[in-house]
């Protein structure tokens, strides 16, 4: 990545003819397949839009919960929910430049685990991603997390890309507004953009929570917070 970079500099910076100039605009790696892939568009051409959704009978915390990740559109299920307490956060593992095994920071009660099958075949995800959550809080503000994460078939779960949202912020960041406690919001989380194949036995998870401590600056109110679809 640095002789990348360095190259890129030499080119923009210092006029060095390198041939940076005439490669295609898109450099991607993608892990599973542990190969560099150059593409002419971002998004990428032909690239189709995935959504999932969460399941649950309200016992999503911790990976001994009952909650699932699929395609099939939730019906008539029971909201999750959890109590957020600043004085213990759950802790940076990992992060979009640094892979490390997420089960330990899985097993807390704070952290909501929703969770594929196994895949059958192969599955690669290029591409931008979001998470888009409906929740209440017992505050006026809170944070909501979200993590992108590859199980592997032997349980390794390998973190690939989050991102966090404070509340008061999450329609506009110039006008800050409030939470009314108990009430049910939209919010959508950006976690950036991941290349990853999904290889056979491997199924993805996503992780929500409120907090991503140290990395993240943590909301200082403990709360309850709740998951669920809008009436």
């Amino acid at each position: 990545m640095e002789a990348l970079a360095i190259r890129w500099f030499d080119y923009i910076l210092r006029g060095i003819d390198n041939g940076m100039g005439g490669e295609k605009p898109v450099k991607a790696f993608v892990l599973g397949w542990n190969v560099w892939r150059d593409e002419n568009e971002w998004p990428l051409a032909g690239a189709r839009v995935s959504r999932f959704y969460l399941h649950s009978g309200g016992k999503a915390a911790s990976l001994t919960g009952d909650a699932m990740l699929s395609t099939a559109p939730p019906e008539d299920e029971l909201p999750d929910h959890f109590v957020y307490d600043p004085a213990d956060p759950v802790p940076t593992s990992g992060s979009a430049s640094g892979a490390t095994d997420q089960r330990r920071v899985k097993a807390r009660p704070d952290v909501m685990v929703y969770t594929t099958s196994p895949l059958q075949e192969a599955w690669e995800v290029t591409g931008p991603i979001s998470a888009e959550i409906y929740a209440s809080s017992s505050s006026v503000d809170t944070g909501l997390t979200a993590k992108l994460v590859d199980v592997r078939a032997r349980g390794y779960a390998q973190n690939l890309t989050d991102g966090i949202v404070r509340a008061r912020y999450r329609d506009s960041f110039e006008k800050p507004e409030f939470m009314k406690p108990g009430q049910i919001y939209e919010f959508s989380i950006d976690l950036w953009a991941t290349s990853n194949a999904f290889l056979p036995g491997h199924r993805l998870r996503l992780e929500i929570s409120s907090s991503n401590f140290p990395r993240s600056n943590r909301n200082l109110i403990q709360e309850r917070i709740c998951f669920g679809r809008p009436e």
